[in-house]
C-alpha cells in the first residue's frame, strides 16, 4: 500500500477520493486550507496539513510525506476570481516532488485537453469553446496545470470529466479516448473520486489522460 498525499482533500470530488484511498488500505496525508471542512468521519486516520497552495514549504512537508500525489484540486468558477493560484500552486507540486524522488502523480483535467490517443469531436470542441468563452480564467488555470504536469516528466494521470454531478455513484466508468472509445458527458462525483483513487495502483493509463463518463 503507499502513502497518498491528497490536494483539494476537502472538496466534493477530494474527500470521496479520500475515502476510497481508506477504503483501499492506503495512507492519506490531506493538504487543506480550511480545517473547519475536515470530515468528522476521517477521525485520525488521516494525517492532515494546513496551508495555502501558495505555501511552497507546506506544500513540501506534504510531499515529502507521501508516495504518491493525488490532486483534485480544480478551479474556481467565481468570474471575479483573479490570478492563477493553482498553476503556481501546481509548480510547487511538481518542484516538491522532484525533491523528494516523488514520481507519480494523478490529476484531474478538461476534455477540452487532448491526449494525443484522441481524435478531436463535437464534446471536445464544444467543452473547450465553452471554457474560452464563459470561464476564461479558470479554463486557461485548467491548461497551465496540465502543461506543468505533462512537461515535468513525471508518471502522471490527468482524468478527464465534463460534466459531473451529485448522483449516487454507479460504479459503472466508461474510460478511454475521443474518437476511439464511446465517451459521454455525464458522470458522477463518486465515481470520479473512485476511479481517481483507483489510479494509485493502475499503471493502464501511465502518462496518458483519460476522459471518463457513466
Amino acid at each position: 500500500m503507499s502513502t497518498v498525499t491528497v490536494f483539494g482533500a476537502t472538496g466534493a470530488i477530494g474527500s470521496l477520493t479520500v475515502d476510497n484511498l481508506l477504503e483501499a488500505g492506503h495512507e492519506v496525508v490531506a493538504y487543506v486550507r480550511n480545517p473547519a471542512k475536515v470530515p468528522s468521519r476521517w477521525d485520525e486516520r488521516v494525517r492532515v496539513i494546513i496551508g495555502e497552495m501558495s505555501d511552497a514549504d507546506k506544500i513540501d512537508e506534504a510531499v515529502a510525506a507521501g508516495d504518491v500525489v493525488v490532486s483534485a484540486l480544480g478551479p474556481s468558477m467565481d468570474r471575479k476570481a483573479t490570478g492563477l493560484p493553482l498553476v503556481d500552486g501546481t509548480a510547487h507540486i511538481i518542484s516538491a516532488m522532484r525533491d523528494h524522488g516523488v514520481t507519480r502523480y494523478i490529476g484531474h483535467g478538461t476534455p477540452s485537453i487532448l491526449d494525443p490517443r484522441d481524435k478531436p469531436t463535437m464534446l471536445t470542441r464544444t467543452v473547450g469553446f465553452m471554457g474560452r468563452t464563459f470561464l476564461p480564467r479558470a479554463y486557461r488555470e485548467l491548461i497551465g496545470m496540465t502543461e506543468h504536469i505533462r512537461s515535468a516528466g513525471i508518471d502522471y494521470t490527468i482524468v478527464r470529466f465534463s460534466a459531473p454531478n451529485d448522483k449516487p455513484a454507479t460504479g459503472k466508468i466508461r474510460a478511454g479516448f475521443f474518437g476511439a472509445d464511446k465517451i459521454g458527458m455525464a458522470i458522477t462525483r463518486g465515481d470520479i473520486a473512485a476511479f481517481t483513487a483507483a489510479q494509485v495502483d493502475d499503471p493502464t493509463y501511465l502518462r496518458a489522460a483519460p476522459a471518463i463518463s457513466n
